[in-house]
């Protein structure tokens, strides 16, 4: 597991979110899409009723990170 804040570019260690019940539906249904048809590089945006907040899910896998940019290439390799 990888997780990046994206306003300070520094990789998390621990994050809490809080969910509405409409979210985490929406947020499972894009990891069931994500398992489903995912590959290494494919990502779902989760945004809150208001589209003011987001959650980013992406799936990788370590031994290919080609499809990534090269900030995501050094999280996931290096988790920093």
């Amino acid at each position: 597991m990888r997780i990046l804040d994206e306003d300070s570019d520094e990789a998390v260690q621990k994050v809490t979110l809080y969910l509405t019940r409409a979210e985490a539906k929406e947020l499972r249904d894009s990891l069931d899409g994500l398992l489903a048809l995912g590959h290494p590089g494919r990502h779902e945006h989760v945004p809150d009723e208001t589209f003011s907040k987001e959650i980013t899910v992406c799936l990788y896998d370590s031994g290919d990170v080609a499809a990534f940019n090269a900030r995501s290439r050094k999280l996931i390799l290096e988790d920093s």
